[in-house]
């Protein structure tokens, strides 16, 4: 308020003083007079964050409000009774109980973490929401909230946001943000200062940063030898302008601060429409870890802090030896101490693919403080890989690529090049009818002994079998009341001629569903201890399938580019390259200049150079700020020099210079 009225009253004086009411009147006639601007309520200066812990506050607030009104009552009860209730029966947690267990069950905002991959998991816990209880909603909400402001730039992602009605509403904070003490959204900034060489790096707040002149994201951000009379691009209150270098205040400390993670994994991203980059950060999200990942060829770069960040990967925490390592631990020795680091083998995820982690060092090996011991699902090398490094083609062929259709090579399938793990948890519970308790048993009546065969004395599937559609995980039998005719011929025979009463019940055994095959990793038998023998029983068995690729499965790209498999076609009958290599995937080249993605044609230009010249390549976005066509200059002399080392001439062609 001292700012917004020009006023020089110290920080910690927090009541109203009569000077803050007369310029806030005089403040008020100026704005009537049209001296001063209004307010701009998207600005981020007037919104905060609203954590998870504000609303597990307001949560505890109800719930003492609830615990107040059972307390009022009990006592009322008690005095209308003339008893003396115990503190016991006076404060129970039944009110904080059923509060808190409402709030995590039935609230909007409550989410379970998605885990699909390492990225998914990550970019979840950044997100943020207009929605929910108290907030706007996908139909009410005006194109000026779901619009980009200007005071979003290094806060709040252009790019990633929802698809659908949800657009605008829901985004992704940029990768270098800071939520402030009192929820505001803080961007990290180069202070330049004459009297000091070295930069100092400072947080600023929406309601800061408008007062400095910001140098923007280009070449200041790696580049320090800017001669002070050169002009830059800068932004000063909420206007973009170019100025000299001298006047700057504060500078970026990263090319793409203002993007979000999603977004900056994506090379080349300057080079596609927004919509499809948007796209491409959501469906990266999308992306199955393989079972044989993969590094990039070419990325950006954030691919392994990315890694890091998200957990996946075992990371040491001391340096030491490593003097035992198996597939389920490693121990590590450390200045005479043992540490004993658990793995993750075949572990589900709430989206059903398989987490596990892989040993990354050998026994006796010294390692660092901070290297990686065991890689994660989706991850090589202790970098992000959520797919592979394939052959393409941009060609028709006979029509089945029309549209957005994608022909691909049976060698991605015999080779389990997009093979994936999917764990499935089948689940089934006893209950006590009104016939009598349901059993758990072997021994079911008038079934085929092939459908029993991997059942144990119990009943129960035994660890390690190989199970096919049909086969029963639990048997399981319901008693039941049976008329005269519900009885089998043999039974009735028997009742007839040897009075034997036939005990009634019905076959409700888990079966595995139609279309499932797998290996059984995991049994648990979850049952109460109680005195009762009928208590109910829960059963639940995990089992790992294998999945390849298939016709009709989806398959999607860096750059918004995606598509349906409509063919799977031998080796011999794909398009080859001049050399006789078989291309992988042939995709429909319509579909580049229409959804306007060239990035695509420069990341896969520059794969190919890498795959010939085995090299990696970590290309940052907007390289343009360096040099006009950086990209394109790069990509080509790449394929020049891997035309000339591998003697192929048709790898760089001269006279076709160019992307379209």
């Amino acid at each position: 308020m001292n700012r917004r009225l020009n006023l020089d009253i110290s920080q910690n004086n927090t009541f109203l003083l009569p000077r803050d009411l007369l310029a806030a009147v005089d403040h008020l006639i100026g704005m009537k007079l049209g001296m001063g601007t209004l307010d701009d309520m998207n600005h981020l200066k007037n919104k905060r964050i609203r954590s998870v812990a504000d609303l597990l506050q307001d949560q505890f607030g109800l719930a003492l409000v609830r615990l107040e009104n059972a307390v009022r009552g009990t006592i009322c009860g008690a005095i209308r009774h003339k008893l003396i209730p115990t503190p016991q029966n006076l404060v129970t947690s039944t009110s904080l109980t059923t509060t808190y267990e409402s709030f995590f069950g039935l609230h909007p905002l409550s989410q379970v973490l998605d885990r699909t991959n390492p990225l998914t998991q990550i970019v979840h816990g950044r997100k943020w929401s207009y929605l929910g209880p108290g907030g706007l909603t996908g139909r009410t909400a005006s194109f000026r909230i779901r619009d980009i402001h200007p005071s979003h730039y290094g806060r709040i992602c252009p790019i990633d946001t929802s698809e659908g009605i949800n657009v605008g509403l829901i985004g992704s904070l940029a990768i270098h943000v800071k939520v402030g003490y009192w929820g505001s959204i803080e961007s990290p900034f180069y202070e330049l200062s004459e009297r000091s060489k070295e930069a100092q790096m400072v947080s600023l707040s929406p309601n800061r940063d408008e007062y400095y002149m910001v140098a923007a994201g280009n070449s200041l951000a790696l580049n320090r030898g800017i001669q002070e009379q050169q002009i830059v691009p800068a932004r000063y209150r909420q206007e973009f302008l170019t100025i000299a270098w001298e006047e700057i205040h504060l500078r970026s400390i990263f090319p793409f601060q203002y993007f979000s993670i999603g977004a900056s994994l994506i090379p080349f991203i300057e080079h596609n429409d927004a919509n499809r980059a948007l796209m491409s950060s959501n469906m990266q999200r999308q992306a199955v870890p393989l079972s044989r990942s993969e590094k990039c060829i070419v990325g950006t770069g954030l691919e392994g802090q990315t890694a890091l960040d998200s957990g996946i990967s075992a990371i040491a925490k001391r340096k030491g030896k490593i003097i035992y390592t198996d597939t389920h631990k490693i121990i590590l020795s450390s200045n005479g101490d043992t540490l004993s680091i658990s793995l993750v083998m075949y572990q589900r995820s709430n989206k059903n693919t398989c987490m596990h982690q892989k040993t990354q060092v050998r026994r006796g090996k010294y390692i660092k403080k901070g290297q990686i011991l065991a890689g994660g699902a989706a991850t090589a090398g202790g970098e992000l890989a959520l797919g592979k490094n394939v052959l393409v083609a941009y060609m028709p062929w006979e029509g089945y690529n029309f549209e957005d259709a994608v022909l691909i090579s049976e060698r991605l399938v015999y080779e389990d090049i997009y093979t994936s793990f999917h764990i499935r948890k089948y689940e089934i519970q006893t209950h006590v009818t009104s016939q009598g308790p349901e059993k758990i048993t072997k021994e079911i009546p008038h079934l085929e002994a092939h459908l029993l065969r991997n059942l144990d004395r119990n009943g129960i599937v035994i660890l390690g079998s190989w199970i096919e559609t049909g086969d029963i995980l639990v048997g399981k039998l319901t008693p039941q009341t049976a008329n005269e005719s519900s009885y089998a011929p043999e039974d009735r025979l028997l009742r007839a001629i040897l009075g034997i009463q036939v005990s009634t019940s019905k076959e409700t055994s888990l079966r595995l569903p139609i279309g499932a095959r797998g290996r059984v990793i995991d049994v648990r038998w979850i049952h109460r201890k109680g005195v009762s023998n009928y208590n109910s029983e829960r059963i639940r068995v995990y089992i790992s399938q294998k999945r390849e690729i298939k016709v009709g499965d989806k398959v999607a790209g860096r750059h918004g580019n995606k598509g349906i498999i409509s063919k799977i076609l031998s080796n011999q009958d794909m398009p080859y390259l001049q050399d006789g290599t078989p291309v992988d995937m042939v995709f429909n080249p319509l579909g580049v200049p229409s959804r306007m993605n060239v990035g695509q044609i420069f990341e896969c230009s520059l794969g190919l150079a890498g795959d010939l010249l085995k090299k990696h390549y970590r290309i940052a976005p907007f390289d343009e700020r360096y040099e006009q066509e950086a990209s394109r200059k790069l990509v080509f002399s790449e394929l020049y020099e891997a035309s000339k080392q591998t003697k192929n001439p048709w790898v760089f062609e001269a006279e076709y210079r160019h992307f379209g």
